[in-house]
């Protein structure tokens, strides 16, 4: 499954056969661009960067090194190889060969999952246009760099789908893509985490590690589709959202690293001279991640859900790594646990598990995330540090679903307005939390420099030190 980089968009599905959808595409291309200029990465458009491209869909071939300039990035469609007679993993059509063109009866559902997927991707690079500017070391900048265009190549997936399948009202969809902003108020990203702003470095790690993993779930959801061209792009799509997640796992650790290791120099915890000292201190940090969480469980709707039930069953939308899963695969009859509130409490109901497959892939992603924190609090007891990082209940702080706009104590008990807005403020980042941590926010770009506030990483990309020169800028930059 080499790529073909003669093309004019690098590709492995034959597009040099397929005139019409060349033609299409090649049309959309300078949109795309002129979208890029105006919302990608600011100011960065005649640096080289060192960054990965793909030269083939084998395990071998998806990660090539080499100093590019990011407006020069082959951006391109690659799915992954196809999987000789692939049937239907789940649902009503369980055991049928999987679809090469899309079902007439699952066209509308099929466009709004691409669609809803697609529009995440350009929302993210937007998000972080600006970060850059304050980036804290060439390393960092560079891998903030390699996310933002791997998220254009994201697009680029789902924008092939949608002209390659839906016709007409496809290209609408690509071309709104493009004009819808995060953020923007006449016309916003489609999923609220998506439209929150991303100011500073410790909001974009703590992006990568919760926002970017409900991507991972996402996108291995819609890889066990019955529609294989999405089974097979997003199969590809999770190689590089892996990368995306190590920048916000180990990004976060180096920022919990720094703040233990001040904590020891000084022989305090107390926030005032942490902050005095141009760290950030373990109760920002932990509100920080109470935030960046609770926005993210949003991410996955309703606990139950008619729509993904209907995905589910009509074989569009599987669960977390559906295949390797036992039971039936049709969940007719199966039960789930989904956290409800009833009479002033919550509790946990067994429920519809077909309703509840929203529920069943926001348990996954929970206990992934738990994970993480499991290391950092490992480095903090390493340091001797007597703080722990905790998610908070998932009901805290949520806009969708059960607990849609209830107020919900991190540790799970339904408050009173009068108690949240005693305690908000312990809970959430305040102004003035978020005007510390944007004041340390200054662009360290000297090799083997780093700013104080986050500890440099063990190692650096491709088998390069971790101060190595990953970007270049032209004189006066």
């Amino acid at each position: 499954m080499s790529i073909n980089y003669a093309d004019r968009i690098p590709n492995n599905v034959g597009l040099s056969d397929n005139r019409r959808l060349q033609r299409a595409l090649e049309s959309w291309q300078p949109n795309y661009m002129k979208w890029w200029g105006e919302m990608g990465p600011d100011g960065s458009s005649d640096f080289d960067v060192y960054l990965r491209t793909a030269v083939s869909v084998e395990s071998d071939g998806w990660a090539n090194f080499g100093f590019v300039k990011m407006p020069e990035y082959r951006w391109g469609i690659f799915l992954t190889k196809p999987e000789a007679e692939r049937v239907i993993p789940f649902g009503d059509h369980r055991g049928e060969p999987v679809w090469q063109e899309v079902p007439g009866e699952y066209r509308a559902p099929l466009r709004r999952l691409i669609v809803t997927q697609g529009d995440t991707e350009p929302a993210s690079v937007e998000q972080q246009r600006r970060l850059g500017l304050t980036c804290p070391s060439l390393y960092d900048l560079r891998n903030l760099f390699q996310i933002n265009v791997e998220e254009g190549r994201h697009l680029w997936a789902m924008v092939y789908l949608l002209h390659a399948y839906f016709g007409r009202d496809g290209r609408e969809e690509a071309e709104a893509m493009l004009e819808r902003h995060s953020g923007d108020a006449d016309r916003p990203r489609i999923l609220g985490a998506f439209n929150e702003p991303t100011p500073n470095w410790l909001s974009y790690l703590m992006f990568t590690y919760f926002t970017d993993r409900d991507g991972k779930y996402q996108l291995a959801a819609l890889a066990e589709s019955g529609f294989d061209p999405l089974a097979r792009t997003c199969r590809f799509m999770l190689t590089e959202e892996a990368h995306h997640m190590f920048v916000g796992e180990t990004g976060v650790m180096r920022v919990v690293q720094r703040t233990a290791e001040v904590m020891r120099e000084l022989g305090t915890d107390d926030p005032e001279r942490l902050r005095a000292a141009g760290v950030i201190d373990l109760p920002t940090i932990q509100k920080y991640v109470n935030f960046h969480y609770s926005v993210s469980v949003d991410l996955f709707g309703q606990e139950i859900s008619t729509n993904a039930a209907n995905y589910f069953t009509a074989g569009l939308k599987g669960r977390y790594l559906e295949s390797r899963l036992d039971g039936d695969h049709r969940l007719t009859a199966d039960l789930w646990p989904v956290h409800t509130v009833r009479e002033g409490r919550i509790a946990v109901e067994q429920l519809s598990a077909l309703g509840a497959v929203n529920e069943r892939l926001r348990d996954d992603y929970i206990k992934d995330c738990q994970r993480g924190l499991e290391r950092w609090n490992r480095a903090l007891e390493t340091a001797g540090a007597d703080f722990r990082l905790e998610l908070p209940h998932r009901f805290f702080n949520r806009r969708i679903g059960n607990a849609a706009n209830l107020r919900i104590s991190p540790d799970g008990r339904l408050i009173a307005e009068a108690e949240w807005q005693s305690n908000a403020s312990q809970w959430l980042p305040t102004p003035e939390d978020m005007a510390y941590v944007d004041s340390l926010m200054r662009r360290v770009t000297a090799p083997g420099k780093i700013a104080n506030w986050i500890a440099p990483p063990t190692r650096g990309i491709d088998g390069k030190p971790w101060d190595f020169e990953y970007v270049r800028f032209n004189a006066g930059n």
